[in-house]
């Protein structure tokens, strides 16, 4: 066992729980027990000391390990990989060693919030065999505030390259091919495995253990990819790779809209948000770096304690885990060596290495990936400046308006250590740059590609930023400094006040009672909705029990976890929903064949029923759980009652084992069109019906929500959605069976009216849309929600939808 490593802030905001996550990956805990944290500023900095092991190219998430091994893994907001890291700009590189506090992404609030679906941020640990230990309660944090702790065995890892070399085909799935996250997913697959892989392209190939070799492929939806592996794990690696190859994009979940292409008419927005302050050039005196070193060994080591240096100055977040990942890239490393065996100096060496990874990036013609050339610079940059030949920053004032041609990483990281950065006004840069990603992280206003005229402007002068808006006044009148300031103001007061009120049960504002409850995906999540004033867990993602691990989780490991859960809940209803997994989160110890359209294949209860034996031990360990009663247990994409009756039979007989009388409830889990149609079927045999509204969206609009091309397609208040929610709730009232919402819709205000006036009496949300759910609640009447629902099954498009609730409630969804 491992001493406790305590984990900080890595931003201000409101913490909450996890399964306050607008996301199932998160929410169910997928990808591991953690927080979640609702930011207030837009700076990601490093929860602990550590170093950077994945970061997502379009700076959206970071992940760092710990001395003890664990991995900790930042997602700054939802659905926030469709930006395409606009408003992301990291200050880190994958392989840089990071400590607690140092900036790792910046990122822009408004952009962000503007194209994501939530901004809320998951904090949780992404390898297994480590818990956490002792989180913070739910409220208000600054950075630097204690937030849980991490205990667990570290476990190194073997690799024996013995056997024979095994060769698999694949075809990446849809989404937005191998970035970041899937190549970090790709990584960890194979941690602990006695493997080598290599994966190869139409040009390059590719370690597997390398997230930089592998976003060089620059592998999109489509292409086909040669696995190679050799080793005794070589059959169990092609197959957990080969899945997370094949499966739909890890991140295309979240996809909620796409972003507008960077357009050459004008500035693009990169984070949105406002900010007044003086312009602030950008001056950069650079280093000179000596062609010949002292010898290979001298220069060797020189360099390596540079690298080591310039990855423990890295910060928390996406960009400082990409930062470091690339720092302690084995590519990397081996191309700077090649230099040093010929006599350069350490300097020249790791130049000459980045520089010729940032060729191979070029060469892909990828721009999304021709724009993390920057964080290459970056890097190199870093690690010259551990070497005594960085470039020095000139002095900028606090909330200063920055404007320079470009801004790398750790520049943006120098400047944050300085003072407050009010915005940022780029003439050239990229919306899903890492520094983009950074600035909105941080909540910092940032403007890219604004093109050779904004560097005319003077310095001292004040200038208004409106980066959503795409704008930037260097001539800003005094009404709109103080309209800009007032609604910052506003923003906070009401923030604070909704928190206050939480812990109240939710009403309608003629009485009637909404059950307001959190989506969790941990002991730490449940205790944290308790907190934020949720009355229950209306849905537990059981799913990060199972995935990122080598074998299945026996009874006892599941009965304990459920048990941690339902206790930190307090006795609030614990809804569960079994096993999900199967289309894009495929597990390494299930072989499963590659499926043409996996969203359609067996996934969810089908692959539960057809795994007996995981099905038999979920079941048994949550009936396990005390008080007997608390847990519910709910279905996933279930379409008719036969597979009902199916669950209900087993849940039964584990009961029956365990020497339980007490019924266990029993729901469904409607994501399919056919189980809302067959709405009032369901309803007469279950105890309880709750709408996955995610799914049930893309079924009933055959829009992939992970393909590029149809996820802005995805919104669940179009009309034909709309329909099958009001069937679900009019069939569910005729067996008086209870409905409620654990999807993001939930915790979307324009949604809230829309389902409680279809019938819908339960909103399972993050732990931090709960205040602010209860507070909508509050103002609307369920006379007028009904009047409003009605409207909207006439209305022709979601945009309609969105416009009539907009004009019906006008002021009151600001609760919201």
């Amino acid at each position: 066992m491992t001493a406790p490593i305590t984990l900080v802030a890595p931003f201000a905001g409101w913490l909450g729980l996890l399964d306050e996550v607008p996301d199932p990956v998160f929410a169910e805990a997928m990808m591991g027990p953690g927080l979640a944290l609702d930011p207030l500023d837009g700076v990601l900095r490093a929860p602990a000391d550590g170093h950077v092991v994945s970061l997502a190219s379009t700076g959206h998430s970071i992940t760092i390990e710990l001395a003890n091994g664990a991995q900790i893994l930042m997602h700054i907001g939802i659905e926030t990989v469709a930006l395409r890291g606009a408003g992301f700009a990291p200050a880190v590189a994958v392989g840089d060693t990071v400590v607690a506090g140092q900036p790792l992404i910046a990122f822009d609030l408004d952009r962000v919030a503007a194209g994501a679906r939530s901004l809320i941020t998951p904090i949780v640990v992404a390898s297994p065999g480590f818990a956490l230990v002792d989180p913070a309660p739910a409220g208000p944090v600054v950075a630097g505030d204690r937030l849980f702790a991490v205990v667990g065995e570290s476990v190194a890892q073997v690799v024996d390259t013995g056997g024979t070399a095994q060769e698999r085909v694949v075809i990446v799935g849809p989404g937005h091919g191998i970035h970041a996250r899937p190549a970090a997913r790709i990584a960890a697959a194979l941690a602990g495995l006695a493997v080598e892989l290599t994966i190869r392209g139409d040009i390059r190939q590719a370690n597997a253990r390398s997230p930089v070799a592998l976003l060089t492929l620059d592998a999109r939806a489509g292409d086909t990819l040669v696995l190679r592996a050799q080793g005794p794990d070589a059959s169990r690696a092609l197959g957990a790779v080969s899945a997370l190859i094949a499966a739909a994009d890890p991140d295309a979940h979240e996809l909620g809209q796409t972003p507008a292409p960077a357009s050459s008419s004008g500035p693009v927005c990169a984070s949105p948000g406002l900010a007044v302050g003086p312009i602030a050039r950008l001056r950069i005196a650079h280093g000179d770096v000596p062609h010949d070193g002292e010898g290979f060994a001298v220069e060797a080591g020189k360099l390596a304690a540079a690298r080591k240096a310039a990855a423990a100055r890295l910060g928390d977040g996406g960009i400082a885990v990409a930062h470091r990942a690339l720092i302690g890239d084995p590519e990397m490393a081996a191309l700077a060596e090649r230099h040093l065996a010929e006599g350069r100096s350490a300097g020249w060496a790791w130049r000459a290495a980045t520089q010729e990874q940032a060729d191979g990036l070029r060469a892909t013609g990828n721009p999304r990936l021709i724009e993390r050339i920057a964080d290459l610079t970056d890097v190199a940059g870093q690690v010259l400046g551990e070497l005594g030949h960085g470039g020095t920053l000139g002095a900028v004032p606090d909330g200063a308006i920055v404007v320079a041609e470009d801004l790398l990483p750790s520049q943006f990281v120098t400047l944050q250590r300085a003072g407050r950065i009010g915005g940022i006004c780029l003439s050239a840069g990229g919306p899903t740059s890492h520094v983009a990603i950074l600035a909105a992280a941080a909540g910092i206003p940032m403007l890219v590609v604004a093109g050779s005229g904004v560097l005319g402007a003077a310095d001292g002068a004040v200038a208004v930023l409106d980066a959503g808006a795409a704008q930037i006044d260097f001539s800003p009148t005094a009404d709109l400094i103080a309209t800009v300031e007032a609604r910052l103001a506003e923003q906070g007061a009401r923030r604070a006040v909704q928190h206050r009120a939480a812990m109240a049960d939710a009403h309608t504002a003629c009485g009637a009672r909404i059950e307001v409850f959190a989506n969790c995906g941990s002991a730490v999540d449940a205790r944290n909705a308790v907190v934020a004033g949720a009355e229950g867990c209306g849905l537990l993602r059981s799913e990060f029990l199972f995935l990122d691990r080598t074998d299945a989780p026996g009874f006892d490991e599941q009965r304990a976890t459920y048990q941690a859960i339902a206790d930190a809940m307090q006795g609030c209803p614990l809804i569960v929903r079994t096993l999900d997994v199967g289309a894009d989160k495929p597990l390494a110890y299930v072989p499963m064949p590659t499926e043409e359209n996996p969203a359609l294949g067996q996934r969810g209860i089908r692959l539960s029923l057809a795994r007996p034996e995981l099905m038999a031990t979920q079941l048994a360990a949550l009936v396990a759980v005390q008080p007997v009663g608390q847990v519910r247990i709910m279905a996933p994409m279930v379409v008719d009652c036969a597979e009902l009756r199916q669950l209900r039979t087993q849940v039964s007989a584990a009961a029956r084992d365990a020497g339980i009388e007490t019924a266990i409830a029993v729901g469904v889990m409607v994501e399919t069109p056919a189980a809302a149609l067959l709405a009032d079927q369901l309803a007469a045999e279950a105890d309880f019906l709750s709408i996955g509204t995610n799914d049930l969206t893309q079924y009933a609009l055959a829009a992939d929500r992970g393909n590029p091309a149809t996820a802005a397609m995805i919104d669940a208040l179009h009309p034909a959605v709309l329909r099958l929610i009001a069937q679900c709730g009019t069939g569910a009232a005729a067996h008086g069976c209870p409905v409620g919402i654990c999807g993001s819709a939930a915790g979307d205000p324009l949604a809230v009216p829309l389902l409680i006036g279809l019938g819908v009496s339960e909103l399972s949300v993050t732990a931090n849309r709960v205040a602010a759910t209860k507070a909508l609640l509050r103002t609307i009447t369920l006379a007028e929600a009904r009047d409003i629902a009605r409207a909207a099954l006439a209305a022709d498009s979601a945009a309609d939808v969105r416009a009539l609730v907009r004009a019906r409630l006008g002021d009151r969804l600001q609760e919201g």
